[in-house]
């Protein structure tokens, strides 16, 4: 039994075929794990989400912000964007069914001695308090506020975690943590407009949320997509970054825990690159 990891899809499914097949995926006894946003930008989200659907029992997912996103817009509280690629899956026939599977997957997985997050841990969290914050923003995905949830998760502030917070804030800034994080300070006040490689010019002292010598996580092992411009690059052997572009030319990566290796095909315009 092999267990493979994974970075952002986001409607390339081509390049994801193309990797399982490359490893010997064998569905009786291997499982796939997914850092999330497989839906979005990329040419196939309609197909991508029904493959995972249909490999659902030996499938672990973690939800991303495309994935996010694209409840909200189905939910009918967030208009799509220009740049959206979602109009397949809300006029599919099979669209609930699609869509409450995804609506009841998990924004964090601890596992095998691995924790999967789409973007990361705040520097301030261990991973047990990360999975306790976790669980309150999945209770209200699963619940009847889920539409209040969807109004209010849009926004950047507030920009730091405090256990004083209470309702939507609470979830807005714990959401904004795992499904969208890149860059903060030690103590955790997120820079959410910097999204290359290195932080914006004139922005508070900040550094990529896995560089901070002083994490509460730093002797974990954590498993994120998320930041492509990173091309899977982080400097640290606990901080295993699996998003390296592939809807945007990079390529797609596949990650087995048992074994430490990498699979890799670079992609061009959602598939494989015959070069």
């Amino acid at each position: 039994m092999s267990t493979y990891v994974v970075g952002d899809i986001q409607g390339c499914l081509q390049p994801l075929k193309c990797l399982l097949k490359k490893v010997k995926f064998d569905p009786k006894t291997d499982v796939l794990w997914s850092v999330g946003d497989i839906v979005n930008r990329g040419p196939k989200c309609l197909k991508t989400l029904r493959f995972f659907y249909k490999m659902r029992d030996n499938l672990v997912m973690v939800l991303g912000n495309h994935d996010l996103h694209l409840l909200a817009v189905a939910a009918g509280v967030r208009r799509p964007s220009k740049s959206d690629t979602l109009d397949e899956i809300l006029s599919a026939p099979d669209r609930e069914e699609l869509l409450n599977w995804l609506l009841h997957r998990p924004l964090i997985h601890h596992e095998h001695g691995y924790t999967m997050v789409h973007a990361g841990i705040p520097p301030q969290w261990s991973v047990k308090k990360a999975i306790k914050r976790a669980r309150e923003v999945e209770a209200v995905l699963q619940s009847p506020n889920c539409l209040e949830f969807f109004q209010h998760m849009y926004g950047n502030e507030p920009a730091i975690w405090s256990k004083d917070l209470r309702g939507m804030d609470r979830l807005r800034v714990i959401t904004n943590y795992l499904t969208r994080m890149r860059y903060c300070s030690e103590e955790g006040w997120l820079d959410l407009e910097s999204k290359g490689a290195r932080p914006n010019e004139g922005v508070k002292k900040v550094s990529a949320w896995f560089s901070h010598p002083n994490r509460k996580s730093r002797d974990d092992k954590i498993l994120f997509g998320h930041w492509a411009s990173l091309e899977g690059i982080t400097d640290s052997p606990n901080a295993i970054g699996l998003d390296t572009g592939c809807v945007w030319g990079g390529a797609m990566s596949l990650y087995c825990l048992e074994i430490r290796e990498w699979t890799r095909c670079q992609c061009e315009n959602g598939k494989c690159s015959k070069s």
